[in-house]
């Protein structure tokens, strides 16, 4: 929140003001650092850690500092923050002592997005990381040049974001504590909705508001995109014009002859074919992806040739099914799922794929999602042959409800209870056999599992 008074965050993202992010090595903190920069901002940050991400920003020329102290704000007009530095990070505390203002990164995503005449912002409860690469691959195809922001990362552009020249800004928009609300699409796009980060939001019917709030943000030459399969969001976004997408045929953007493993299939748009596609990802959840991309493009005026060739090339998004190598004739992937549903697509994805069992190494991911999805996580993760629980990853949170992954192991007939990481390795290595499909699964850190296995 913006401690000055009168003057906005617009006033401050100008040619030759120095801003100074806190946590500059985050997911969607370091793109901001670089597309300020080539805007003509001078940039400096600071992090906890030193990592590929802060060496990156060295390497550009960007004044890093590894530690929170009040010394590195000096010099700076106004400090942009991450979400998780609180009022007293030492250079927060520093910033709001001196009249410095201090704003959220979301609050510059948007500034950032009013200089693009083309904003397409992707929301929902799940698939947006791999929805946004789709469309970033696309229009990457098409050559129109664009800004982009992933919360993954894209192998074409070898990062998870891109400062292009172009005339459109891709970005990945998350709904928790309301960040998309900051934005200006001209494009929303919305997967779907459920119930999740309950850690902020009240209920489902809190979570369609948001939604619906962020959908009202477009201006009336803009398009808002939405699932028409999807209940939850028909229901948050009804008596708005809408560009439907989804599977059946009662929408304005869906497939047709389907193939059985949802990878082959026509995009039909307005009743007109508009592209064939041929995935190299597969299930049910990333044919929706892949048609919601489309709905993307044809908006836009893109060919469908375009989307066809663009599609056929992707090969997925950095922790999205993404395949880590092979240790005893056990293919080892990893996958970011972290909700029931997310899961539910995985685990169901992975049983068209010809394993003789299915291994699922799974973390889940804050004390309030596991407690308030408890009964959820149970029943999906009965489809996997073998379930092995790690305690939960506790990100931003402290286990004030006593819950834990042990819990979810004692209601799963055959479940393995593996405290740390070092274990699950330890059990993987011991348990893995030839026609085996190994799963690290979680927005945490559980990738490192799989990663020591294979060394």
């Amino acid at each position: 929140m913006n401690v000055s008074s009168g003057k906005s965050i617009t006033d401050y993202l100008k040619p030759g003001m120095h801003a100074h992010l806190v946590g500059i090595g985050g997911v969607s903190m370091r793109p901001l650092g670089l597309v300020l920069r080539a805007q003509g901002l001078t940039i400096s940050g600071s992090d906890m850690n030193s990592s590929v991400s802060t060496d990156e920003l060295i390497a550009k020329g960007i004044k890093v500092y590894i530690g929170h102290q009040a010394d590195n704000i000096r010099g700076a007009d106004c400090i942009i923050r991450t979400a998780a530095a609180h009022n007293d990070n030492p250079e927060i505390a520093a910033a709001r002592a001196m009249g410095i203002p201090v704003f959220e990164r979301a609050q510059a995503w948007g500034v950032i997005m009013k200089n693009y005449p083309n904003a397409i912002c992707v929301s929902g409860t799940h698939g947006k990381t791999t929805t946004t690469s789709m469309i970033t691959q696309i229009f990457m195809e098409a050559e129109k040049d664009p800004t982009v922001m992933i919360g993954g990362t894209l192998p074409l552009i070898h990062a998870g974001h891109r400062v292009g020249s172009g005339d459109t800004i891709i970005l990945e928009s998350c709904e928790y504590c309301n960040s998309f609300l900051n934005f200006y699409p001209t494009v929303a796009l919305v997967l779907n909705i459920e119930a999740d980060h309950l850690d902020f939001f009240k209920d489902l019917k809190d979570i369609q508001n948001s939604f619906r709030k962020f959908a009202m943000l477009v201006p009336a030459h803009g398009c808002v995109i939405a699932n028409g399969d999807d209940r939850n969001t028909m229901e948050a976004l009804s008596g708005l014009k809408l560009l439907t997408f989804g599977i059946s045929e009662g929408n304005a953007v869906h497939g047709a002859n389907y193939s059985e493993d949802w990878r082959d299939f026509d995009v039909i748009c307005d009743g007109t074919r508009y592209a064939h596609l041929t995935l190299s990802v597969v299930g049910r959840h990333n044919a929706i992806n892949a048609i919601a991309a489309c709905a993307a493009a044809y908006h836009a005026g893109l060919p469908g040739h375009v989307a066809e060739a663009a599609l056929a090339r992707f090969t997925g998004a950095g922790r999205r099914m993404e395949y880590k190598g092979s240790y005893h004739g056990a293919d080892v992937y990893d996958d970011y799922a972290h909700h029931p549903s997310e899961l539910h697509a995985l685990l169901t994805a992975a049983k068209t794929l010809g394993y003789q069992r299915i291994i699922c190494a799974f973390q889940p991911h804050t004390y309030t999602r596991t407690k308030a999805l408890f009964d959820d996580f149970i029943r999906e993760l009965r489809a996997a042959d073998l379930p092995i629980l790690t305690d939960i990853y506790a990100a931003r949170e402290r286990n004030l409800i006593g819950i834990s992954s042990k819990m979810i192991a004692d209601q799963l007939p055959g479940a393995v209870y593996c405290p740390t990481l070092q274990d699950v390795t330890a059990y993987l290595k011991e348990t893995a056999q030839p026609g085996d499909l190994i799963l690290t699964v979680g927005a945490g850190d559980i990738y490192k599992a799989g990663d020591a296995l294979l060394k």
